[in-house]
């Protein structure tokens, strides 16, 4: 089995890709070692000591180093982990685990009145954004709209990236007031 890996903006984080589904649908984010517990992969991977973040995305993990570590020392460890896990044919998530839920972040609650605003900017992030930060490692999760103001949570590469600003900014800001003309901001939350 060959599972390659992709640098991604973030320098802390890696892409691998293990030629293979790795999620049938959504993504799953795992900030911390303790939220790990439904998951044999994302725990092996915890367990390394230098790990600090586990994403899946469909097709890929994306793997975050403490800050200091050397990826060089690290990679050959988390592709060994990844390798036992996928050629063993290991389920991502244990039996009778809380798998596919998750705690959602602080959202908000969108107005009913901004049914159509809202409709549009949630169509915007699903064709256009997510897949772009997908190839990137990551996730973006709409989290609400209010007063202009557009609520996103970036996770997996994308969270703590240190060009995280700048994609928020200079492009899905950008490319949400082109296309919403009442769209004012976007904030990550």
């Amino acid at each position: 089995m060959l599972i390659e890996t992709e640098a991604t903006p973030n320098p802390a984080t890696l892409k691998f890709l293990p030629g293979q589904q790795v999620m049938a649908t959504g993504t799953r984010d795992f900030a911390a070692p303790e939220e790990a517990s439904a998951s044999p992969l994302a725990e092996a991977l915890f367990n390394l000591g230098d790990v600090t973040g586990v994403f899946y995305g469909y097709d890929f993990v994306s793997v975050t180093a403490a800050q200091g570590v050397d990826w060089a020392t690290l990679k050959p460890d988390v592709l060994g982990v990844m390798l036992d896990h996928f050629a063993s044919g290991a389920p991502l998530f244990k039996e009778g685990s809380a798998a596919d839920i998750s705690v959602p972040a602080e959202s908000f609650e969108d107005d009913p009145e901004d049914a159509e605003i809202v409709a549009q900017i949630r169509q915007l992030i699903e064709t256009r954004v997510r897949p772009a930060v997908a190839q990137d490692g990551g996730d973006i999760v709409y989290r609400g709209f209010q007063q202009g103001k557009v609520f996103l949570q970036m996770q997996g590469a994308c969270s703590g990236c240190p060009s995280s600003t700048a994609t928020l900014k200079q492009g899905i800001e950008q490319l949400l007031k082109h296309y919403v003309p009442e769209v004012t901001e976007v904030r990550a939350i």
